[in-house]
């Protein structure tokens, strides 16, 4: 049996974070933005409950693709100054 931190509880969907994206370099900027993100989204909440919210997360951020989401934020901006 391996040896896992103490983080994963026996959970499959840590546990797989764990073996998979967990102290791993990202050299893909989506994949980078995606991880920092996420990070941020973990303020507050477990990360378990964040990694349960990824693909609801994903689909609010454009799946992380940077010039979509800078897109939006701008139009964001523009509405909110028209107001």
């Amino acid at each position: 049996m391996r040896n896992y931190c103490r983080w994963c509880e026996n959970d499959p969907l840590l546990i797989a974070y764990h073996d998979k994206e967990w102290g791993q370099r990202e050299g893909n900027d989506q994949r980078l933005f995606e991880a920092m993100c996420l990070e941020l989204f973990q303020s507050g909440l477990s990360w378990k409950t964040v990694l349960q919210k990824r693909d609801s997360i994903r689909k609010a951020f454009h799946h992380f693709e940077l010039e979509k989401c800078s897109n939006d934020e701008r139009t964001r901006r523009r509405a909110f100054i028209k107001r």
